[in-house]
């Protein structure tokens, strides 16, 4: 269960989640392809794109990898 954040850090993960999202739909990528490529369980990309969990590092890096972008570009 997630930690109770203040507003701005909720809107935050909401913002990555939607910009992982896009990514994601611009490579032309489903879920599924997406978890094939990174390694990252599809229930958890799925969380992470909407916002609700906070992805930790190292699916952040594997996501960035599958996707063919920075770290520094897919988080902002």
């Amino acid at each position: 269960m997630l930690r109770d954040h203040p507003t701005w850090v909720k809107q935050r993960r909401r913002e990555l989640g939607a910009r992982i999202r896009g990514r994601r739909l611009h490579a032309n990528l489903t879920q599924e392809k997406l978890s094939d490529r990174s390694g990252v369980d599809r229930r958890t990309l799925q969380r992470i794109e909407s916002g609700e969990s906070d992805p930790r590092y190292g699916d952040l890096l594997l996501i960035a990898e599958a996707l063919g972008l920075p770290l520094a570009e897919l988080v902002g």
